[in-house]
């Protein structure tokens, strides 16, 4: 501990004695005097752990302060899930916020995961993602589906808030905030945006806009080669633009974009700008009709028009440190700097894993690996500062997972406790109401069974279901547009089960996959997904209104509009 300020009063003066009364210890202020006297001692004064968590404990019984958390994780994915995992076997019960719109990371945007160990089949990114959250659930880690709004790193207890407005302090933090896609900045890239240009081929491409056209992915990495493999399944010509002379996508990529007939690769080319029809105008198809590019033949750039309907971006990404960067030192490019080989910052008590620090390898598994030395630098830090307070989950906790010891008790110790379960229920794909939710808890399990012709129920599947409520019932319906592959839809899942449980019976929710109706997908204008459109049908005699949002929003969001639907209703 490094000395920053002396005492005004001698350290003398600061005891601690036994109560007559009790086996606690003298409720005086000598408990809070003590314990910031501790903290400003030299650091090479030796002090025992029983006498530090005496002076805290007592100190925050005295001022009412709940008593700060062990390590709160900012961001998910691989590093923050893994970190979350190793703390909380450790007993440290860390807090995670794990985003509102971005929970699982850039995986969660992905396809086949071929790479990651353990998986000689490969997985995909979200089913991984999501496998890693219910497992940092099932060691108790406290799961916080928020983004972060501001740190102060200042002074200590740390503080972290979400934009829910709750505030957690803590002794220790572990930053995995990622990264964000990068942008071309093209002179019409706002005026296309997710109207024929997206840097999402995972959530966007299925869409009936894109589906029979021909397209474009600017990059030259894996995820270029990956995306443009993948559009392959909707569309039957692909242009790779890749702006070096030669790809830098794993070889095996490399291989495959270049034996497939309907990928052409255009080396040394930078894209210019995009032109098409106007969006503002409903449309069937992307609006999107040409890239301008400039590809470099010998020492000449010529300019050419490259006839497609989609531009699909996988240029990289910059790191997610604008709310640590006054605090910590990052480097040219934005990267928080840590010390070689280890996880630590260049503050005390704050570490930092996957790609926000790493601006060389950028993998799942390094980023998984990271977040494994961060957990354990967090332990070791608090368990010398005298700081760390283990938190034992429930007996019926640990009771469910020794029972779990294979296949037939994992059901049991994927339903987290009530607390959690608002936070961590994503039901799967197949929609059997299973999973980690599994209760009416959130309304997920309703929405995971959504019928399709009895129109009494809230929840709704298919386009028959659509029209029939379009045709029979007054009341808003909120229609969520998503396909299979669409890991930013697992995550909106939950947070439409949330809002719509507040709502039940007063609207109804229809689900509707892109791929089984590509024709209501088209008359919607729906672009990508996961999309989300309410229909207010409060005067039919003026037609039908309907608000459009597209990708995750935040719960309140969709609450305002669903109240502003109701208000012509009640």
């Amino acid at each position: 501990m490094s000395p920053t300020s002396t005492p005004s009063t001698p350290l003398s003066t600061y005891y601690l004695s036994p109560s007559p009364s009790s086996s606690k210890f003298c409720p005086s202020s000598c408990g809070i005097g003590l314990f910031h006297a501790l903290r400003h001692l030299p650091q090479s004064t030796r002090i025992s752990f029983p006498l530090w968590a005496a002076a805290a404990e007592l100190a925050g019984d005295l001022t009412g302060d709940k008593a700060a958390e062990n390590v709160v994780i900012v961001g998910s994915g691989p590093a923050g899930y893994t970190a979350a995992i190793y703390c909380a076997r450790a007993n440290l019960k860390p807090v995670i916020f794990e985003g509102a719109s971005s929970t699982g990371g850039q995986l969660m945007a992905t396809t086949d995961v071929e790479n990651f160990p353990g998986f000689p089949d490969g997985i995909l990114g979200p089913d991984l993602m999501m496998n890693m959250r219910k497992q940092a659930a099932r060691w108790g880690a406290e799961l916080e589906s928020d983004d972060v709004v501001s740190v102060d790193l200042s002074s200590r207890p740390f503080s972290v808030t979400g934009a829910n407005g709750r505030c957690v302090t803590a002794h220790s933090v572990i930053i995995a905030t990622g990264a964000v896609a990068k942008r071309l900045r093209l002179p019409n890239e706002e005026r296309y945006w997710s109207k024929g240009i997206t840097a999402c081929a995972i959530c966007d491409g299925a869409a009936p806009m894109f589906s029979g056209e021909p397209l474009a992915v600017v990059g030259g990495g894996d995820s270029a080669a990956e995306e443009a493999v993948y559009l392959t399944k909707y569309s039957p010509e692909i242009h790779l633009l890749v702006r070096g002379g030669s790809m830098r996508a794993s070889r095996a990529l490399q291989d495959r974009v270049l034996a497939n007939r309907k990928i052409s690769v255009h080396y040394n080319t930078r894209v210019v700008d995009v032109s098409g029809d106007d969006p503002e105008v409903p449309f069937l198809k992307s609006p999107v009709t040409a890239v301008q590019v400039a590809t470099t033949e010998g020492k000449t750039e010529v300019m050419k028009n490259l006839a497609v309907r989609g531009l699909f971006y996988a240029i990289g990404h910059d790191p997610n440190t604008a709310l640590f960067a006054q605090f910590l030192d990052v480097d040219e490019k934005g990267y928080v700097r840590v010390a070689p080989g280890t996880p630590t910052t260049s503050l005390s008590g704050v570490f930092a894993a996957g790609d926000v620090q790493d601006p060389h390898w950028r993998q799942a598994v390094t980023a998984a690996g990271s977040g494994c030395m961060a957990a354990l630098a967090a332990e070791r830090y608090l368990s010398g500062e005298g700081l760390l307070r283990e938190v034992h989950q429930p007996k019926d906790d640990v009771e469910r997972k020794k029972g779990a010891g294979g296949r037939g008790g994992e059901k049991a110790v994927q339903e987290p406790r009530e607390k959690q379960t608002e936070a961590t229920a994503i039901p799967s794909d197949s929609n059997s109401g299973s999973g980690s939710g599994g209760g009416s808890g959130t309304g997920m399990r309703s929405l995971a069974a959504a019928t399709e012709d009895d129109a009494t129920d809230t929840y709704h599947k298919g386009e028959a279901a659509l029209q029939s409520l379009l045709a029979s019932s007054g009341k808003p319906i909120l229609i969520m547009f998503m396909s299979k592959t669409c890991g930013p839809c697992r995550i909106l899942k939950p947070i439409l089960g949330r809002v719509l449980k507040e709502y039940e019976g007063r609207v109804h929710f229809v689900e509707i996959d892109i791929e089984e109706h590509p024709d209501l997908t088209l008359q919607s204008s729906v672009a990508g997904t996961p999309t989300v459109q309410l229909v207010n049908l409060k005067n039919r005699a003026e037609g039908e209104e309907v608000v459009t949002l597209r990708g995750v929003k935040k719960g309140s969001e969709y609450k305002a509009q669903i109240e502003e639907a109701l208000g012509g209703h009640e």
